[in-house]
Parts: C-alpha cells; sequence; structure tokens
C-alpha cells in the first residue's frame, strides 16, 4: 500500500488530476466541505495526506509517506533527505529579489551593505546572497513579507513570484531572479531502492502521464 503526501494549496488540483490518470482518485480532497486528511482511493490499493506545502519533504522523509508532490522552492529551502525523481512540470514560480518601485534598486547588486531582506524562504535567500558576496541581514517573515519594503522594515523581499500581480498592487518591483521552480515527484529513498509495494511501476506511470509544458 503506497501513501502519498500531497500539498494544500495552488498544486492540489493539478497533483490530484495527474494521480487521477494513473488511477489513483484523491478528488475527495477538492470538496470544500470534506475535512479529512487523509483518504483512499477507491480500490484501497493507496492512500494519502493532505499537508502544508512545507511539510510535504518531512511526511516523506520520515516515511509516513513513500510518495509526495511539492514545489522545487520547498526541496531548495529545506533539502530534505528524499529521492528526488520527476519534474511534474506544472506549477510554474520564480523566487525572486524584489523591491519598492520607487526605490533606486534595480538590481541585488544595488543593494546597500548590510540592508534588510525580509524572506519566508531564509536558507534560499542567505545563499543567493552569500554567492553574491553581499553582507545582508535576513528578516524571517511567515505572512505578507510584501509588508517588509513597503514599512520599511526591509529594503527588498526574496519570495515566490507567479503572475506578479501581488507586487504590482504592492507598488513593487522585481529586480533579479534566484530560480524557476515547479511541482515535482519525490520519494522515501529506501522505499524507492526496495520498490516497495510496486513503488517503480507507480513513478513510471506517473512519468509517462505528465503533460510537457507548451
Amino acid at each position: 500500500m503506497i501513501t502519498v503526501a500531497l500539498p494544500k494549496g495552488e498544486l492540489l488540483n493539478n497533483s490530484i488530476q495527474l494521480l487521477k490518470s494513473i488511477g489513483l482518485d484523491f478528488s475527495a480532497f477538492l470538496d470544500s466541505s470534506n475535512r479529512q486528511l487523509e483518504i483512499w482511493d477507491a480500490a484501497h490499493t493507496a492512500k494519502a495526506l493532505l499537508v502544508r506545502n512545507y511539510d510535504v519533504p518531512v511526511y516523506v522523509e520520515y516515511g509516513q509517506a513513500q510518495l509526495g508532490i511539492v514545489g522545487y522552492d520547498i526541496l531548495r529551502e529545506k533539502q530534505p533527505k528524499v529521492a528526488h525523481l520527476v519534474d511534474l512540470q506544472f506549477g510554474l514560480c520564480r523566487m525572486s529579489v524584489a523591491v519598492k518601485a520607487s526605490s533606486p534598486y534595480r538590481s541585488s547588486m544595488d543593494l546597500p551593505p548590510h540592508c534588510r531582506v525580509a524572506s519566508k524562504f531564509v536558507n534560499c535567500a542567505h545563499e543567493y546572497f552569500s554567492g553574491l558576496d553581499m553582507p545582508i541581514e535576513i528578516v524571517p517573515l511567515y505572512g505578507s513579507v510584501e509588508l517588509g519594503p513597503i514599512t520599511g522594515m526591509s529594503e527588498a523581499i526574496v519570495d515566490l513570484v507567479a503572475s506578479g500581480r501581488t507586487l504590482k498592487d504592492n507598488n513593487l518591483i522585481e529586480i533579479d531572479r534566484l530560480f524557476e521552480t515547479t511541482a515535482r515527484l519525490i520519494a522515501h529513498p529506501l522505499s524507492y531502492r526496495l520498490n516497495m509495494d510496486g513503488l517503480q511501476e507507480r513513478i513510471e506511470q506517473i512519468r509517462e502521464a505528465i503533460v510537457p509544458v507548451a
């Protein structure tokens, strides 16, 4: 019996449609009246856990789920001990540096030394600015990081950007991109190596079901 950790939020719908295409139907998670966090597929051959995006690799790393679907941004941030298997080619976003549109900064190198950068992706931000050999202070925020520059608490933010509308609505602009991120399939390393419960067959089915990005 295979357990899959599925992420709440933006990736959930596409994740469920992908699994449904290989015969694993967890559509009940899309019902707004459903409050279950663990459900079985109709054939009782697999079950799914509905967890926060950030927690998906934790459940997989500790073996409570053999498979998981999670954003690459989370894998970069948390660096969990899981097997990175497949780029699922949906949920495309970018990790970016953004500042107030009225500021004089138009690249990360324009930021003043030891300035404050707000982000929920603390490790990604630290790695990026360390690579530029730029000393900064990272301010951890886990809500609306856009408020950092708006209130003057930080000169910049590092955050995920999809359409860019939230930045525009708050008079912020992107000045640099760290990397692009999409949904990824991950697995518990030992379960994957031992092919427990036919795990590798399921993974191959998922590979074949991926719709390439045009």
